[in-house]
């Protein structure tokens, strides 16, 4: 049983705690632990983050330290996805990609750590690294590890018995997929076989806070204790950030438009897709924001203008409503804007973060990319506009999003982490 902490602990739990916070991946696995990050700094903490070298300066122009991870994961995305049959590709990840990843996590654990934050795909290898540098590990996901059956598309009554089926089958498929990279820690750290066990069984036992709001994935009742559904980590804006001229420009020129981005997802034809979103918005007569993304979207055409990277916190909030991939990130700020929802998801986890949302009541049923056409979107985004049981939903759901503090919930975890383990 755990000891409530003395006061000499508590003055280390005051203390900075040097923490690593490994996000192999895209841009949406990156930025909300920009704000988790930022967040943790502000109360006297140390805080690295791991990523591709990419994203290096994005993270440091958040006054956040960063260490580079190996390879590139736009190239990854456009060069080795498509023209590789899917059991290639997975093998090639679990033998290739993984391996280099968990030598990088572990190279930039050896600069100091105290805790580990870990997201959901690199929760064993990162329990792996901080027991053999001897530091502790905090689960930090972003998405819920039990979604396929609790809230999936088919609506299955949950029950204890299918929760822990499902958990087993995420372990079981996490020890398959890293075990090459344990393999490659063990002989690098002099970790024993058992080593491997204690790590896929951290992602069970050890405390997991989730980043994202109760409204939107209801607390598992029949987790453990350990399990904590904290609310987003919002995404910081750049400091300095300032709208350019033309998009304030093409706002104050008519009707609010919609906004369409499709974020880190690179795989398709930007020509066809550019043409489709054109007619969609010709046929529900709209103006768009369309954000060109990693896929190159472009469409020079009267009423949409094409940007890059612009903030969702800023832009959101001026949209009649938001077409996007359903990734965890694009999601929750939607749902910060308080605008309905037009979700096209692509892959992954995506498919439920976009049945969430119309099971929420801010978004029509969702059009999964392979499905979409001028006539679909169209129709979509006519009902999102113009209903107003959309709207009134989005309106509410953001008002309760705006009393939540996500990070809060993971800083006291951390300080609390850091209590019990200090020395009596």
């Amino acid at each position: 049983m755990l000891r409530a902490p003395t006061r000499q602990q508590d003055d280390l739990a005051r203390r900075a705690v040097r923490v690593l916070i490994p996000s192999p991946g895209t841009w949406g696995d990156v930025a909300p632990y920009l704000g988790l990050g930022r967040r943790l700094k502000a109360a006297g903490h140390e805080v690295t983050v791991a990523c591709h070298a990419r994203f290096a300066d994005a993270v440091r122009a958040h006054r956040l330290d960063c260490r580079t991870l190996p390879l590139d994961s736009l190239d990854f995305m456009t060069t080795d996805i498509r023209p590789t049959p899917p059991r290639r590709l997975a093998r090639e990840i679990r033998r290739s990609l993984l391996p280099q990843i968990a030598q990088g996590i572990l190279d930039a654990s050896r600069g100091g750590v105290d805790v580990l934050l870990t997201n959901l795909v690199t929760h064993p290898i990162c329990a792996f690294v901080a027991e053999g540098v001897g530091a502790r590990c905090l689960g930090a996901y972003l998405q819920p590890m039990r979604s396929a059956v609790r809230f999936g598309l088919n609506g299955v009554v949950p029950s204890r018995f299918r929760d822990r089926v499902v958990e087993a089958s995420v372990v079981k498929s996490a020890g398959l997929n890293i075990a090459p990279s344990l393999n490659v820690l063990q002989r690098d750290l002099g970790l024993p076989r058992q080593a491997t066990r204690r790590a896929l069984r951290a992602m069970r036992t050890e405390t997991v806070c989730h980043g994202y709001s109760p409204m939107m994935v209801p607390p598992f009742a029949y987790s453990s204790g350990r399990q904590r559904t904290c609310g987003y980590w919002w995404p910081p804006r750049p400091d300095g950030w300032r709208p350019d001229d033309r998009l304030v420009d093409f706002l104050n020129s008519g009707s609010k438009p919609v906004f369409i981005g499709f974020g880190s997802m690179a795989m398709g034809d930007a020509e066809q897709l550019s043409g489709l979103l054109v007619q969609a918005l010709r046929k529900a007569r709209l103006r768009a924001v369309v954000q060109s993304g990693w896929l190159g979207i472009h469409m020079a055409v009267d009423d949409v203008l094409t940007v890059s990277e612009v903030p969702h916190d800023w832009l959101f909030p001026r949209m009649a409503a938001v077409v996007h991939h359903a990734g965890a990130g694009t999601t929750g700020a939607g749902l910060k804007a308080g605008v309905p929802a037009v979700p096209v998801p692509v892959h992954f986890d995506q498919f439920y973060w976009a049945s969430r949302l119309a099971a929420m009541g801010v978004a029509p049923a969702p059009i999964p990319r392979r499905q979409l056409t001028a006539a679909r979107l169209a129709d979509a985004l006519r009902d999102a506009v113009e209903g107003q049981a959309f709207i009134q939903r989005a309106r509410t759901v953001a008002s309760h999003l705006a009393a939540e503090d996500g990070a809060a919930s993971v800083l006291a975890e951390l300080e609390q982490m850091a209590a019990f383990t200090a020395p009596a």
